[in-house]
């Protein structure tokens, strides 16, 4: 059968049809994110009384993780779950470290956040399974995933759903005439789904918007790599309109290369985490848009998903923690400057308090 092409009024309309359904998707990601309980209510200062976590970053030199490993102490000292960092540079025999650590401690728990992929470490987590610790993941598996068979569970994120928003946002901040500059780290799990959903949005919602370039750049390498590679991509391409570091702490490499090339304001930055210092660029006028999530939020869940393994009971199978957009509307909510908490509302808190009976 002989292909039909479209008329420019129908095409037209196409294009406007697509970046309707980029905005609508965006919509629930700009309301204020609401509590949602993981699970039944237990009593969390019985179950933790005792227990040690020993939570492994990909690299202590992220600021989002350390962040979320601060709360997760301070959350611990309240139930009497004691929760220790293993500060590395993200080196796969630094990781190892942490688990024969674990393991000669007598720690509960290890939680491996953000990063590090059980299968580069999986003798490790045979050795600390045999031993009787629970190896649990957080913030790592995308719910498409499959969990490594000797990790005891796993609280995974959206990270598929993550792109999705970052593409539909581009889409709708471009009305349709996306030219995108993609940063990323393929050697970390999580960036296959994310890329994945950008990918989908693009092909469902703008045919015609594209991915002129993707820069792929190991975490231990970011400082050094990702402000020539941008700067050189714009200054190669400059039709790219839209530059997307997939993880927002790459951002303080991309504003350097976009200020060397006059690109600021030219060019809309959009991203993922709500690191405060992005957030702070947002007000800057250097970033346009940062999802966001909270991470005392993401303490708490993560806490409380531990620990219902820990104690023997079924573990949420993810995080729950909302997905918020920040941009120049209301980034000023995150506080000047920005805090790694402020402007997602207080519902958790009361939330888990009422759940872990410790305000009866």
């Amino acid at each position: 059968m002989a292909s039909v092409a479209l008329g420019a009024g129908a095409a037209s309309a196409q294009d406007a049809s697509g970046v309707e359904n980029a905005r609508k998707f965006l919509e629930p990601y700009l309301a204020k994110p609401a509590f949602t309980a993981p699970g039944e209510p237990f009593d969390a200062k019985a179950c933790a009384a005792g227990k040690k976590m020993l939570s492994i970053p990909n690299s202590s030199a992220n600021p989002f993780l350390k962040g979320i490993i601060d709360r997760m102490k301070k959350v611990g000292d309240e139930l009497g779950l004691e929760v220790v960092e293993w500060e590395n540079q993200g080196q796969p025999s630094q990781w190892v470290q942490g688990f024969e650590f674990a393991i000669r401690d007598g720690f509960d728990i290890i939680d491996l956040i953000s990063g590090i992929d059980p299968g580069t470490v999986a003798p490790q987590v045979r050795a600390a399974k045999e031993a009787g610790v629970k190896v649990m993941t957080s913030h790592f598996y995308d719910p498409s995933f499959d969990q490594h068979p000797d990790v005891s569970s796993s609280l995974t994120i959206g990270f598929n759903e993550v792109g999705k928003i970052l593409a539909n946002w581009a889409i709708a901040n471009t009305d349709g005439k996306a030219n995108i500059l993609t940063i990323v780290s393929r050697e970390v799990p999580p960036t296959i789904p994310l890329t994945a959903g950008i990918d989908e949005m693009l092909a469902a919602n703008c045919p015609d918007c594209r991915i002129v370039q993707e820069i792929n750049v190991g975490v231990t390498e970011w400082a050094t790599k990702i402000q020539p590679a941008v700067q050189a991509a714009l200054q190669a391409n400059p039709d790219i309109n839209v530059i997307i570091p997939i993880y927002d702490s790459m951002s303080q490499f991309v504003v350097p290369a976009t200020r060397l090339t006059g690109k600021v304001g030219q060019v809309k930055v959009a991203t993922f985490n709500g690191t405060p210092f992005v957030l702070d660029f947002i007000a800057q006028g250097l970033v346009d848009m940062n999802i966001g999530e909270s991470l005392d939020w993401i303490a708490y869940a993560t806490v409380d998903g531990h620990l219902r393994d820990a104690c023997g009971m079924e573990s949420p199978t993810a995080l729950n923690v909302p997905f918020y957009i920040f941009d120049k509307d209301n980034v000023a909510d995150a506080g000047t400057p920005a805090q790694f908490d402020t402007g997602y509302g207080d519902a958790y808190v009361a939330g888990f308090r009422t759940l872990w009976g410790l305000d009866q």
